[in-house]
């Protein structure tokens, strides 16, 4: 038998993708499982980016694109940074990929060698590290606790920063605690990297708009023009637009950087689906302000699961600024014993607890890179919701 490569074994499946994949399969065998760990919007897809999908596929717009995007798409994000970023770029910096993990997957390939290292803020999106350790790299994790807001500090990174590092990636709001950095915040690790100019900035802005209580969002290379050649600026369709499974991913960056984003692309899917690309096209130049409203919709819910798990033995939580994550804190729950007989002695026994006790599917904070603790999307129903927070204190309340 064929041997794999020593990259594939750098990684593991995504365990979000696992916990989603385990629930379906869970209510295939007729359980009764709550979906709680897959960061998908339950709104549906704007009825202006549908309806340009339909009109793409009686066009016949169904033919290759240019890899990274067609300039009708191109222009619709340089139109989307300008309007919400205040960012100005020319089409050759914009690249356009096959959703934001793709855009990330791209750059950081076609940047990274072996001995280059990636700083990682904790708790961080699954497929950070795993990406970085792909290419070859190592990633430097630096783990801002709850104490901290789910923050790390300008000291923090300025002690991680080495001759070897390359990129640093900023995700705010965060995946998967909410956490939000404010302007004054993002200000103090700018000035760190001021100091250190071989370091490269992924700034994810995946969920910009799904912010609370008139959270000001601000990007990196708005408030650091002197470091927009060194800043690559990531969102998407998915998030915002509720278009998860369009796969649809951009970013703003320099020319060197899209370029060779490009060249990785043209040998890899080619172009992202030319449909989805008209209907996200769509999507930025329509109008936005069911935005809004989402947001608000998913305040709401991240109030009632405040509220509610607040109230669950042994979680203590953090409250969101942005996202639709809530991340508990479980260490109040560590070594108690369940009605089976069984010692949870991790977060991932917790999230396994959950799972087979009362069907709430939620993934385990080590898979995040700080344990004890659990991810809840917030992103399902306010009925799922209520629910799905009663079955969690009652399994929290069973414990002895």
């Amino acid at each position: 038998m064929a041997r794999l490569s020593q990259a594939i074994g750098r990684i593991a499946p995504s365990p979000t993708v696992a916990v989603t994949t385990r629930a379906n399969e869970l209510k295939a065998e007729g359980r009764d499982v709550l979906g709680l760990g897959a960061g998908e919007p339950d709104f549906p897809v704007p009825e202006h980016a549908r309806e340009a999908a339909i009109q793409a596929i009686r066009d016949g717009k169904s033919k290759y694109t240019a890899p990274d995007g067609t300039p009708e798409l191109k222009d619709a994000v340089r139109e989307k940074f300008a309007r919400d970023n205040g960012l100005e770029f020319t089409r050759d910096e914009i690249s356009v990929n096959v959703g934001g993990k793709h855009t990330i997957f791209n750059a950081l390939m076609a940047t990274l060698d072996a001995g280059d290292e990636v700083i990682i803020p904790a708790p961080y999106w699954v497929s950070y590290p795993d990406i970085v350790s792909f290419a070859g790299a190592t990633p430097v994790i630096v783990s801002g606790g709850a104490d901290q807001g789910f923050k790390i500090t300008p000291e923090q990174l300025e002690e991680a920063i080495g001759p070897q590092t390359k990129w640093f990636i900023f995700n705010s709001p965060s995946n998967p605690t909410g956490a939000a950095y404010t302007k004054v915040e993002i200000e103090g690790l700018i000035e760190v990297l001021r100091r250190h100019p071989h370091v490269w900035i992924m700034a994810d802005d995946i969920y910009e708009h799904i912010v609370y209580e008139d959270f000001a969002f601000h990007t990196v290379a708005e408030l650091a023009p002197d470091l927009r050649e060194r800043t690559l600026t990531i969102n998407g369709a998915s998030k915002a637009y509720s278009m998860t499974g369009w796969r649809i991913g951009f970013a703003g960056g320099p020319k060197p950087l899209i370029a060779a984003m490009r060249k990785l692309q043209s040998q890899s899917t080619t172009n992202p689906c030319a449909i989805a690309q008209e209907a996200a096209r769509a999507a930025l130049t329509g109008p936005q302000d069911f935005l809004k409203e989402r947001a608000a919709v998913f305040q709401k819910r991240r109030d009632l699961v405040l509220s509610m798990l607040g109230q669950a033995d042994g979680l203590t939580l953090v409250k969101p600024q942005g996202a639709f994550y809530v991340y508990p804190d479980c260490g109040g729950m560590i070594g108690k014993r369940t009605p089976g007989g069984s010692v949870l002695n991790s977060d991932e026994d917790v999230a396994t607890y959950l799972l087979e006790a009362e069907g709430c599917a939620v993934v385990h904070g080590a898979a995040f890179g700080l344990s004890p603790a659990f991810r809840v999307s917030y992103a399902v129903s306010t009925e799922v919701l209520e629910d799905a927070c009663t079955r969690i204190q009652r399994a929290c309340a069973a414990l002895d």
